[in-house]
Parts: structure tokens; sequence; C-alpha cells
């Protein structure tokens, strides 16, 4: 009897065992149907985890890389719409020079007001900003490349400009032009207009402009300095080296012009300077445009590319890490119906009474 009763424990127990084997199983089943996952650590991926954890840098770095487009996208959109407002603004200018000279006093006034308005427009423009970034201003991000851009008339830079241009009558149209173009040059504090991380030479600047990694050892420019070209050298003899500062100058010294200089022997020679700086200007600053849409056109190509590879990587990373959610359905209805068979025996071993157990 002893024997008997010690076969119905150890069968109990053996029936109790699996079914709890039974319930783990079936806990597992349903929380990866709740998050589609095979496990929560790598270690219960088991062969998959080792892929799963060779594929994660890849696939982050691939998420930074896109993330880095798009906010570069971003400010490369405002840069060509600000660029292309200047530009617009500067071919007026330069198709009212054609005819300055020669026209009645009041029209040079006229002509003299606008630039001033335009001048301060220029400014403006140069800080452009997406969202809180100030998209001219290089790394220095945070603030404006023109700082009072809208007091830029009474800064030391349009104040010297005028200057210059009010001796035109007694140092003629070369020296006026001379110290026009060194004003324009000038990254000294207080005539500049620059901010004191653009006031600064060309070659300076070099490293100044905002790049982004696009890529593995990959980095690519993805914007303009307000005080100093990107891509492009500006041509001619009368030019500061940035097309930004000659249109800034431009605008300036036709800004100072007066009717009372119409007749001035020198009148027609410092328009025509300004005119041909100007159209340098035009020229360098579309080109640079140019360059940038292009640029702004090959980085869309590579977050295409990185899309595409990401797609490519989530489906390695899945297959690693991801159930099979039709499999796995069908296993918790498997499983549950193992388990309420598992509760059947062992319910119906507990109701077995001694008697019933050595029954013939």
């Amino acid at each position: 009897m002893s024997g008997s009763i010690s076969s119905l424990q150890g069968l109990l127990g053996t029936l109790v065992r699996d079914s709890t084997l039974t319930r783990e199983r079936l806990n597992t089943l349903i929380a990866q149907a709740g998050d589609g996952k095979i496990a929560e650590s790598y270690a219960g991926l088991a062969a998959g985890g080792a892929t799963s954890l060779a594929l994660a840098p890849a696939v982050a770095h691939n998420q930074t890389w896109r993330n880095n487009i798009d906010a570069a996208a971003g400010r490369m959109a405002v840069t060509q719409t600000a660029l292309s407002q200047i530009s617009q603004i500067a071919s007026d200018f330069y198709a009212r020079t054609n005819s300055l000279n020669g026209l009645d006093s009041g029209t040079v006034d006229s002509v003299a007001a606008a630039a001033r308005d335009a001048l301060r427009q220029v400014a403006g423009l140069l800080n452009s900003r997406d969202g809180d970034v100030y998209v001219f201003a290089g790394k220095d991000t945070t603030n404006p490349p023109v700082p009072n851009a809208d007091q830029i008339g009474g800064s030391g830079f349009a104040t010297g400009i005028a200057a210059a241009v009010a001796a035109l009558g007694t140092a003629g149209a070369a020296a006026t032009a001379a110290a026009t173009l060194g004003v324009a040059r000038s990254d000294a504090r207080g005539t500049t207009v620059f901010s004191p991380a653009l006031a600064q030479p060309a070659a300076a600047l070099a490293g100044a402009r905002p790049a982004i990694q696009v890529g593995e050892g990959q980095r690519a420019a993805v914007g303009i300095l307000a005080s100093a070209n990107a891509d492009v050298a500006s041509q001619g003899a009368s030019t500061t080296g940035s097309y930004m500062r000659d249109v800034l100058r431009a605008l300036a010294t036709l800004g100072s012009l007066s009717s009372t200089q119409s007749g001035v022997a020198g009148f027609a020679a410092l328009v025509g300077d300004t005119r041909t700086s100007l159209g340098g200007a035009i020229t360098a600053l579309n080109q640079d445009a140019g360059v940038l849409g292009d640029r702004k056109t090959a980085l869309d190509a590579t977050r295409a590319g990185l899309a595409d590879a990401s797609v490519a990587l989530q489906g390695q990373m899945s297959g690693a890490e991801d159930v099979d959610m039709a499999a796995t359905l069908s296993a918790i209805t498997r499983t549950q119906t193992q388990l309420q068979a598992s509760y059947q025996l062992i319910s119906g071993l507990q109701s077995l009474s001694l008697t019933k157990f050595l029954a013939p």
C-alpha cells in the first residue's frame, strides 16, 4: 500500500512540475506576443544575441546620420532662400547703377534712400534662422552674425564708408573706392558689422563652416558664413574677397551718395567701380548658392541610401530579436490547451481516495 501511495504522490509531483513549466512557457509566449520580442535581454536571444549586439551600433549610427541630414536640410533651405533674396536685391541695384549717371539729382537721392533701406534688409537676411540656429553664423549658431542689424546705418562700417564718399570731390574716385574697400575689409571692432566669431580673415574662418557626419568617416559642409565665401572665390580687383562684404559695401556706398555729388568729376567712376564690384559679388554669390544646392541634392540622395540601409539592418535585427507572431499565437493556444489538460489531471489525482486507488 505504501508503494502505491508513493507512486501516486510521485505522479502528482511530476504533473505539478510539468504544469509549472507549462505555465512559465505560457507566460513567456504571452510576453512575446505583447511586445513582439523574443526576450528582454541579449542573453535571452540565444544565438540571435550575437547578431543583435553586432548590428545595434550600425543601426544607431545610421539613425544619427539621418537625423544630421534632416537637421541640415532645414538650415540649408533657409540659407538658400536668404541667398536668393540677397541676390535679387543686389541685382536690382546692379541694374540701377547702369543708368545712375546722368540722372537728375532727385533720382540720385531716391536711389540712395533705397540703398540704405536695402542695406538694413540684407543685414537682417544675414541673421536668418532655422528655429534657434543662425544659419550664416557658422559654428557660433546661437549668436547673430550681424549684431544690431536694424541699426547698421549708424555702424562704424556705414559711417566710415559715408565719410569716404563724402570726400569724393577732393579725394577722387580711385582713392574713395580704395577707402570704402578698406572699410569693408576691416575686422576691427567698431568698424565691422560682423560678430566676433565672424570678424576674422577668410583663412581664419576656414574651419568655422558647419559640417555634419553623414557616414563612417564622411563629413559634409552644410553652411555658408556671413563674412566669407564658401566654395567659390570672388573675382576682380574691386572685391574684399567676400561677396557678402561686397554687397554691403556697394549698398553703403550707393546709400551715401548725394544729389549734390552728381556733377562731381569722380561720381561716374565711383558708380562704375561700385557696379563692377556688385556684379562680381552677384556672380560669386549665385555660384556659391548653386554649390550649396548641389550639396543638398547629394545629401538627399545620401539620406535615401541610409534609409534603404536602415530597412535592411532593421530586417536583420528583427530576424534576431522579433518573434514570428503567427507561430507565437499558435503556440499560446497549444500551451493553454496543455495547461488546462494538466490542471484536469492534477485535479483528478487529488480527488482520488485511497479506497478508489486500491480498488480492483
